[in-house]
């Protein structure tokens, strides 16, 4: 295959994945009266009656960002794992084309669609995948071993990525013996040492009990984060969807009802069926400090405690927030400070306070909601190079409650 182009010529956002038209019929005759009542608008299981055919995809288009976690959701039978098993060619398409950066792997013969196999893509699954024969190191050397890399390269690299999914000291240890959320590190593990570009993650979270699985969504995200692997993810749960997408697409019996953030989809859901899904989803884990944190009352450290009393009166509020020249947060002068300061002559930088509970745009509001509770002020929003963008109060907090 060709060298991957790694920006457009326009400059718009790469894709590294275009599904155009995505259909999947399953039934030996019929198909074209199965198509015709689809393009007519009838459900699958009135064809299905009718034809015999069973309808896993019709007419499914998205783009997936180089370097994004693009989760799939839908209930049993919406089409997502269909989906999934196409992006690797484990399922071929009825119609419609699949493109991997300026290839259609639809249209790969054998040695091709086994190098895109080997090089670019990887997948994790369910059931995790595992041979019981092989300890830990051999299953994660295995897709190495498959390529032809000499062992002793072929071991570093596989120790290297079971150091980094936290199974360092395990490498020897029989699958066998090990737990759930450690069985799905090891075939993370075997995934990432291929390198893939694309990481395929079929519901491979579901059969691991709650706290396991939080910890395996937190995991996944470090390494996309380390790594910036581009993931499709496939999920049933809402909540896990919004927490891992950074777009979201949801199923319907083999349609595609909306894609988008899972701010855009809260927002404005496409339909009622939308409305109802994600009505179950737990907004604390959706909405970020960005979207619900607002301009503070700002004063210079340089400022004069009159100047930090008058703003503080025109703002209504009883406290400011203290930055220097490149608005990096000082700390906070509320009104008793700023009236002491100008008793004693003192400058703002000497009376505020500096044990301000601060967060970044991006941090849900599930893990703000323990500083709220404990903090006397408004909680500083803060960019990485540590100046303020606003503030989140204790109000706004309860309100994504609700």
């Amino acid at each position: 295959m060709e060298e991957a182009k790694k920006t457009n010529k326009d400059g718009r956002q790469d894709y590294i994945i275009r599904v155009s038209h995505l259909t999947k019929l399953y039934g030996t005759s019929n198909r074209a009266e199965a198509a015709r009542m689809m393009k007519e608008g009838k459900n699958k299981d009135q064809v299905f009656r009718e034809t015999g055919v069973t309808v896993a995809l019709w007419d499914v288009s998205f783009q997936v960002k180089r370097g994004e976690v693009f989760v799939i959701i839908g209930l049993s039978g919406s089409g997502k794992s269909t989906i999934i098993r196409m992006l690797n060619m484990l399922n071929r398409p009825s119609e419609g084309t699949i493109m991997f950066e300026d290839s259609k792997i639809d249209q790969f013969g054998k040695k091709d669609l086994n190098e895109y196999r080997r090089e670019k893509i990887s997948m994790v699954f369910q059931n995790f995948g595992l041979m019981s024969h092989r300890d830990v190191l051999g299953n994660v050397v295995y897709g190495l071993e498959v390529k032809g890399v000499p062992r002793v390269e072929r071991e570093r690299k596989a120790m290297e990525m079971i150091e980094m999914v936290g199974l360092k000291g395990h490498e020897h240890t029989a699958i066998t013996s090990l737990s759930g959320g450690m069985r799905q590190r090891v075939g993370i593990a075997r995934a990432l040492a291929n390198d893939p570009e694309v990481l395929l993650m079929d519901e491979p979270f579901s059969a691991l009990d709650p706290l396991v699985r939080k910890d395996m969504q937190f995991e996944l995200l470090s390494l996309q984060r380390k790594l910036q692997k581009t993931v499709v993810f496939i999920t049933h749960d809402i909540n896990e969807a919004f927490k891992l997408g950074d777009t979201v697409a949801i199923m319907r019996d083999g349609r595609l009802i909306q894609v988008g953030t899972p701010e855009e989809m809260s927002a404005n859901p496409a339909d009622d069926y939308v409305r109802e899904f994600i009505g179950s989803a737990d907004m604390t884990k959706v909405l970020c400090a960005r979207h619900v944190m607002i301009t503070p009352c700002v004063v210079k450290e340089s400022d004069s405690p009159d100047f930090a009393l008058r703003e503080m009166k025109e703002s209504d509020v009883s406290s400011a927030y203290v930055v220097n020249r490149k608005m990096n947060l000082v700390g906070i002068v509320n009104v008793e400070a700023a009236i002491r300061a100008r008793r004693e002559n003192l400058a703002l930088r000497d009376v505020c306070a500096t044990d301000v509970a601060t967060t970044t745009p991006d941090t849900v509001i599930s893990e703000i909601l323990p500083l709220a509770a404990e903090s006397k002020y408004p909680i500083a929003v803060l960019e990485e190079d540590g100046s303020l963008t606003g503030i989140v109060s204790k109000a706004a907090v309860l309100s994504s409650l609700v």
